[in-house]
C-alpha cells in the first residue's frame, strides 16, 4: 500500500489537557497541573515523537517500518503506520500482555514476540530492518522523536501564565526527558528543573548519571516493563549536562500506590510507568528535594507529565498489588 502523503501533514497526536489537581497540589503542598498524556489516540506520549518519525519516513517513500516496543511505542507506530498506509511489524518482548497484542494486530501491525524484555526485541528489530530494507522506528532513541515530543513544551508555554518552578517526569529509555528538554530550550525555559522518576530494577538513567557513563542493567525487575530499557539514550545524560535534571528512584510498591491513589482522586488509570512520577509527589519527595535545597522554596507550580500507559486494566492492578504484596 502505498503512503498517503496527503495526510501525513497534520501531526497525530492532540494538544493534551491541562489541569489542576486539588488532589496532588494537597500532597505537595503548591500547585500541580496535570499534562494528561494518558488522552492522546494511543494512551500515551508516545504518539508525538513517534508519529513525527514516521511521518518524516512516510515522506522519503519508506514502504515498511519495523518498531520494537513494549507497548505504547509500538501501539503509537501501528497507529500512525495505519494512518500512513505503510505496512509495520512490531517486534515486542515475552513480557508483553495479550491485550496490548491484540490491540497492535487491530491496528494492521505484524506482530513478533522475541526475548523476554525489550532490549532482546530491539535485537530482532534491528535484524528485521537489514533483511526487509525496512525504517526502524525507534521507540525512544531518535532526534525526529525528540524534535515530536518537544511539543508538549509549547503547549505548556501557550497554556500557563508564568514558567512552572518544575516538571515531573518518567524516565525509561529517555525519548520524553530529551524531548522536554529540547522543548524548554526552544520556549526559553531551559532553567526550568525537571525531576527525573524511575522505578528500582529500571532505573537505567539514575544508574548512568552515578556512573557519569551509560551503563547497562543486568535485568529488568521493576514491574513497571515500560520503563524497561537495559541501558538509557545517550542523549538523556546530554540533557543531564543541559539542564538542570534531578533523578529520582521510587520503590515498584509507591509506584503502584501511586497508581491505584491517582485512580481515586482523578478517575483515571495509569500505568505503573506514569506513577513512578505520580508517587515523587504522593510521598513527600518534592519537600524532600526543597528541605535539601535542590528545589526551590515556595515553588508556586509544577507540572506533572501523566505519561499515560494503555496495557493497564484494573483487573492488571489487582494483579500487580497481589504480586507486591499489597491489600
Amino acid at each position: 500500500m502505498a503512503a498517503q502523503l496527503n495526510r501525513s501533514q497534520k501531526p497525530f497526536h492532540i494538544v493534551s489537557p491541562l489541569l489542576e489537581s486539588l488532589p496532588l497540589s494537597r500532597a505537595t503542598g503548591t500547585k500541580v497541573y496535570m499534562k494528561l498524556e494518558n488522552v492522546q489516540p494511543t494512551g500515551s506520549f508516545k504518539i508525538r515523537g513517534i508519529g513525527h518519525l514516521c511521518q518524516e519516513a512516510a515522506k522519503k517513500g519508506c514502504s515498511h517500518f519495523v518498531c520494537s516496543s513494549g507497548g505504547n511505542a509500538g501501539l503509537a507506530a501501528a497507529y500512525a503506520a495505519q494512518k500512513l498506509g505503510v505496512p509495520i511489524t512490531v517486534v515486542v518482548p515475552s513480557s508483553t500482555g495479550p491485550g496490548t497484542m491484540r490491540r497492535l494486530q487491530e491496528l494492521g501491525a505484524e506482530v513478533e514476540v522475541s526475548g523476554q524484555v525489550w532490549d532482546d526485541a530491539n535485537r530482532r528489530a534491528l535484524e528485521l530492518v537489514e533483511t526487509k530494507g525496512s525504517v526502524s522506528i525507534h521507540p525512544f532513541d531518535h532526534p525526529l522523536v525528540w524534535q515530536g515530543h518537544s511539543s508538549l513544551v509549547q503547549e505548556l508555554k501557550d497554556s500557563l501564565e508564568t514558567k512552572p518552578d518544575a516538571i515531573v517526569l518518567a524516565v525509561g529509555g529517555g525519548g520524553l526527558l530529551a524531548g522536554v528538554v529540547a522543548g524548554l530550550w526552544q520556549v526559553g525555559w531551559q532553567d526550568t528543573p525537571i525531576i527525573a522518576a524511575e522505578t528500582w530494577g529500571a532505573h537505567s538513567f539514575h544508574a548512568a548519571l552515578e556512573a557519569g557513563q551509560l551503563v547497562s542493567l543486568p535485568d529488568i525487575t521493576s514491574v513497571a516493563k515500560c520503563l524497561g530499557a537495559k541501558t538509557v539514550a545517550a542523549r538523556a545524560l546530554e540533557c543531564a549536562r543541559e539542564c538542570q535534571v534531578i533523578s529520582q528512584v521510587v520503590e515498584d510498591v509507591d509506584a503502584v500506590r501511586a497508581v491505584e491513589q491517582f485512580l481515586e482522586d482523578e478517575r483515571m488509570l495509569v500505568q505503573p510507568a506514569c506513577g513512578a512520577a505520580l508517587a515523587l509527589l504522593y510521598t513527600g519527595r518534592l519537600q524532600q528535594l526543597q528541605r535539601e535545597g535542590r528545589l526551590r522554596s515556595p515553588l508556586a507550580s509544577v507540572v506533572v507529565v501523566v505519561c499515560g500507559g494503555s496495557s493497564i486494566q484494573p483487573a492488571q492492578l489487582r494483579a500487580l498489588k497481589d504480586q507486591l504484596g499489597l491489600e
